[in-house]
């Protein structure tokens, strides 16, 4: 014994055996990835699918392993034109199929020194040494299974070995060996059971020692499992893996069947494992059908008993029972824990057992999932209600797996495990426990090469890998738990099982490693932006629903109620019994009953359940990315947002019809209050994600390229208000600073007092800013350019009796004449027409600014004031680069400046002359205004409405145009603004002098002094112009007689 104990340590068994297993799982992965390379037609390597190699494929599987390299050249002269591509291009398969072949030598020779070792192996004595073994002979096995099919190896060795041959003169050393081994495994299973039968006296001693009562029956499972935990079993055998098991025995017997007949306790142990199922893992998503490889190749006595035991026992039933009494059993142990946290330290062996019978038999569903038997009862291998969320609570019992370690552990071990801490956990480090396990290793490979007592080590393993290949049953599971609102909050176990995918893939095979991190990062984005999509759908049907509450309390649905107050004061008919009342707000909060469940309250129930998920992890990483799950959710959130707020703005591009901004303000506002509550259950920076959708929306595009409030405002305002107010069939109205309809009878499809008022364009302001009024100006801007273009067109058709007026403009014969001269009176009133449009979109501008000021100060006044300080020391001194540059900060923030930066900006686009040409028409153009202005006189709707504070036709808004537009001209040509307008104050005033002379004409000194009140209203609106400058050419007396005139129609009333 002492002798066999000194031969084992010096042969290194522990390093040997955990060398291989490794090797060996690494050679397992390459021989998958190569079957799948294979068969995948977009993978599968070019020669074997080359027209030109066809001929050299079908020569090398039909010669295979004898080819004829000299005499048979005809058929490969593909390979022969292209051996050094092709001998690239095989030679990584070829090296991997000459991995197979070392790791088999090694096995082998491994195997066959244990036996000369007289080791012993017993599960619940020396768990990792018989384990190790075990998962060696069951790894070599599905290493031979899964080279046997790779259907392609023969012509992959082939063309290499004819590549090499025809390159070097002769054929590699290895493939002889290889060609045999290819040849030897044509039937794996029974080349296998012929090698090992001179292990089979070792392997039967292991297996004899497995204790397949892990799986107790029902309904005895809750006693069984109190009396197990009572036995002094070692901690990692009750919940080692069921499947594990399952293959040791199943395919480990199938190796040593004759053991079957002379013991009858593996003989049981067999048939109790044929109980599971059909199937069993060879790797990932490669399975293999033990009930027919059993009938193929064991010697079965009896043949009809066995398939009927088999069958009747992998019906599925038992295992749906299983996970039925599972999923009720987690739910107990989970409120237990939770109500006494302390219980989790002495009864954590409870906690591992439960989640290792659950984890096998999730693993068992998914691998059924996609190979159900032909069977009555289908359903037995389907789940309603996924199992798989079990795993989120691993984490939790890692908090006292040390404690637990330490007490069982050699003294030896207690320093290097007393040094792991509940903060490393806590911080999300990992741990590397290869060098602790490797030790543990080699102490029971010297304790136990003859049997002697040991101690026991705890460590869990969880299995993740069905996850990722088989990844519709993984959806489809997540799918149903999403469904069911009890499984909410473990929704986010599915991305983190993502986490763990980068332990699936091997260094041996690192050609998979970026399509398995491609589909994990998919699967993991998919799973998380499902769990946003459905928490946003709850949040903002939750926000939908309290905006809905807050609208009903806005003013303008309080006038019911005033009339019905007022009626019964004044005891008016009431409404009769079969009208419906209208329910005053907050009906919708009385109950009768508590057990009366409302939609607010599943929408709640369900908000709560989907939010615990995303308090599970704040962060976790898949491949080296870093996965933040409520950043996906603010995403989410964001978008969804962005959109609702564009569809409360009701905006209709064909009827031209849309909401109220101080509505869309209080829906936001709404939205925006509920949104806050999501604080009360996860961390999220709603702040954040507030002012992100609000900023987007003070944009023309969002982030996505839609459409935002401020582009369907300044379309609307533009193709909706102006262009009817270009018309005259909307009056701009400075006394209550809005704009209003025309009292004519026409039908309108909005009030526009009701969008143009005070508290509408602040509103305006409020939701699109001072990004999103420059987008408006702009716009605004452009179709004044495009007026602009029109009236210089006009100036240079008369522009030679233009420049005689603006000569003879004080001689009132030399006038007249040239009057006479100009096309009439349609010419005139083209101009002015186009002028009045400017001046209504200059003064809608102007309100537009004005309110932005006031939301500007209300916002941020301690940046106002600077500003205000900064516009007010510009003076006509100041270089005017300087003085546009201050000004454009001031417009910016709302302020009202000389000068307007943007329209100066519009006019110096447009200059297609010189400078000198331009000013020239800049001239005649006012001299052209001034000229026409007695044309106003004709127009019945030129009279000045008191009411309004304006004209009718909006003419008063050409006191805005003149002042606004001549600024902008004469500073774009470096021009004196004040000298030019007092030469239009000059030409208009003997014009309208010339009006007053004529009265013969009842029409023109009907409108004569509303006309009168226009030139007054220029100079009051200009920051160049006085009233001293009025009265040097035109009477005071005339304007005051003229405001007398105006003001004598209107019936003034008190009270």
């Amino acid at each position: 014994s002492i002798m066999s104990m000194a031969m084992a340590y010096q042969q290194k068994l522990a390093e040997k055996l955990t060398i291989l297993n490794d090797r060996g799982r690494g050679v397992l992965l390459r021989m998958n990835y190569i079957k799948k390379t294979c068969l995948d037609p977009k993978l599968r390597p070019q020669y074997l699918t080359d027209k030109i190699m066809e001929a050299s494929v079908k020569y090398i599987n039909k010669k295979f392993p004898n080819i004829d390299f000299r005499g048979n050249s005809q058929h490969l002269v593909g390979i022969q034109k292209q051996k050094s591509e092709v001998m690239t291009a095989m030679s990584s398969y070829y090296d991997s199929f000459i991995d197979v072949m070392e790791f088999r030598d090694h096995v082998y020779e491994l195997l066959n020194t244990i036996d000369a070792c007289q080791c012993f192996f017993n599960i619940a004595v020396n768990f990792d040494f018989t384990k190790n073994y075990l998962e060696l002979i069951i790894t070599y096995t599905s290493v031979i299974v899964m080279l046997s099919r790779v259907e392609d190896k023969k012509v992959l060795v082939g063309m290499y070995n004819c590549a090499h041959e025809m390159s070097n003169g002769s054929s590699d050393p290895a493939y002889p060996r290889l060609a045999q081994m290819f040849m030897e495994y044509e039937q794996p299973i029974k080349k296998l059971t012929e090698e090992f039968g001179p292990h089979t006296k070792v392997m039967s001693i292991a297996y004899s020692h497995i204790k397949f009562t892990k799986m107790p029956e029902f309904p005895t499972w809750n006693s069984e499992l109190d009396d197990r935990s009572k036995q002094n079993f070692t901690m990692a055998c009750e919940y080692l893996s069921l499947e594990v098991m399952e293959r040791w025995i199943l395919l480990g017997y199938l190796l040593c069947h004759s053991s079957l007949n002379t013991h009858q306790s593996s003989q049981e142990l067999w048939k109790m494992a044929l109980r599971s199922g059909l199937y069993l893992t060879v790797i990932r998503d490669e399975t293999i059908n033990i009930h027919k490889i059993t009938e193929d190749y064991f010697d079965v006595k009896n043949i009809n008993n066995y398939v009927y035991c088999c069958h009747m026992y992998a019906s599925g039933a038992m295992h749906r029972e299983r996970r039925g009494f599972l999923r009720n059993a987690l739910k107990e142990l989970v409120k237990v824990l939770e109500d006494e946290p302390g219980l989790l330290g002495p009864k954590v062996l409870f906690v591992f057992m439960a989640l290792s019978f659950s984890r096998d038999e999730v693993l068992w569903l998914v691998r059924y999932s996609e190979n159900i038997p032909k069977t009555k009862t289908p359903e037995d291998y389907t789940q309603n209600n996924c199992d798989f969320i079990i795993i989120l609570y691993i984490g939790h019992c890692f908090y006292y797996c040390f404690d637990y370690s330490e007490s069982v552990l050699m003294t030896s071990f207690v320093s290097t495990l007393s040094a792991l801490t509940i903060k490393q956990v806590e911080n999300g480090e990992e741990f590397d426990f290869r060098a602790l396990r490797l030790d543990w290793l080699r102490l029971q490979v010297w304790y136990f090469t003859y049997p002697i007592n040991t101690l026991h080590l705890s460590h869990t393993v969880p299995c993740y890998q069905p996850a990722l290949f088989y990844p519709r049953v993984f959806e489809k599971m997540f799918s149903q738990s999403s469904e069911e609102i009890s499984m909410q909050r473990y929704l986010m176990s599915f991305p983190l099982v993502c986490s763990h995918f980068n332990q699936t893939v091997h260094q041996l095979c690192p050609e998979e490693t970026e399509a398995v991190e491609k589909r994990s990062l998919r699967l993991c984005v998919t799973f998380l932006e499902e769990i946003a999509k459905q928490t946003s759908s709850v949040i903002l049907e939750i926000c939908a629903e309290q905006c809905n509450l807050n609208d009903q309390l806005l003013p303008k649905h309080c006038g019911q109620t005033i009339s019905a107050a007022r009626n019964k004061k004044q005891k008016k008919q009431m409404p009769k019994k079969g009208e419906v009342q209208r329910e005053k707000p907050g009906a919708e909060s009385q109950r009768k009953d508590r057990a009366i469940v409302t939609n607010m309250d599943k929408l709640h129930l369900t908000l709560t359940e989907l939010c615990s998920s995303f308090g599970g992890s704040s962060d976790f990483t898949v491949f080296n990315h870093t996965v933040t799950p409520t950043e996906f959710l603010i995403s989410q959130l964001e978008t969804r947002l962005t959109k609702i707020i564009v569809r409360m703005a009701h905006y209709n591009q064909t009827t031209q019809e849309i909401g109220r901004p101080s509505d869309l303000l209080a829906g936001i506002r709404a939205y925006t209050a509920s949104l806050h509550t999501l604080s009360r259950y996860l961390s999220l920076d709603v702040t954040r994600l507030v002012k992100n959708v609000l900023l987007q929306q003070t944009q023309p595009l969002d982030s996505y390229g839609g459409q935002t409030i401020t582009t369907l405002y300044t379309n609307w305002y533009l193709e909706g208000l102006l262009r009817q107010a270009s018309s005259n069939l909307i009056v701009h109205c400075p006394a209550m600073h809005c704009f209003v309809n025309q009292t004519i009878e026409n039908e309108h499809s909005f009030k526009a007092e009701e969008y143009s008022d005070i508290s509408e364009m602040q509103a305006l302001a409020e939701l699109i800013g001072p990004y999103g009024l420059k987008f408006l100006s702009e716009n605004l801007m452009w179709h004044i350019t495009s007026q602009v273009g029109e009236l210089k067109k006009l100036v240079i058709e008369n522009m030679d009796v233009l420049v005689q007026m603006r000569a003879n403009f004080d001689k009132p014969e030399a006038m007249a004449n040239l009057q006479k001269r100009l096309p009439g009176n349609t010419s005139g009133e083209n101009v002015l027409k186009r002028m009045t449009i400017i001046g209504v979109i200059l003064s809608f501008r102007a309100m537009a600014q004005d309110t932005l000021e006031d939301i500007m100060q209300k916002h941020c006044p301690y940046l106002m004031g600077p500003i205000e300080s900064l516009r007010d020391l510009v003076s006509p001194d100041t270089d005017i680069k300087v003085t546009l540059t201050v000004f454009e900060l001031a417009s910016a923030a709302g302020l009202t400046c000389d000068i307007d930066p943007a329209l100066v900006t519009a006019i110096v686009s447009m200059h297609n002359s010189s400078i000198d040409e331009e000013y020239k028409l800049t001239c005649l153009l006012l001299v052209y205004i001034a000229v026409s202005l007695p044309i106003l006189a004709l127009d019945p709707n030129s009279y000045y409405s008191r009411h309004y504070g304006g004209h009718h036709n909006n003419i008063h808004c050409l006191a805005t145009a003149v002042n606004q537009l001549s600024a902008a001209m004469f500073t774009a040509e470096n021009k004196n603004i004040e000298q030019h307008l007092k030469e239009f104050l000059l030409v208009a005033s003997s014009t309208l002098l010339q009006l007053g002379q004529n009265v013969d004409n009842r029409v023109d000194s009907k409108n004569r002094d509303s006309i009168y009140l226009l030139l007054h209203m220029i100079v009051e609106a200009s920051p160049f112009l006085s009233q001293d400058m009025l009265e040097s050419c035109f009477p005071y007396v005339l304007l005051r007689n003229a405001y007398r005139e105006v003001y004598k129609a209107f019936i003034i009333t008190l009270g």
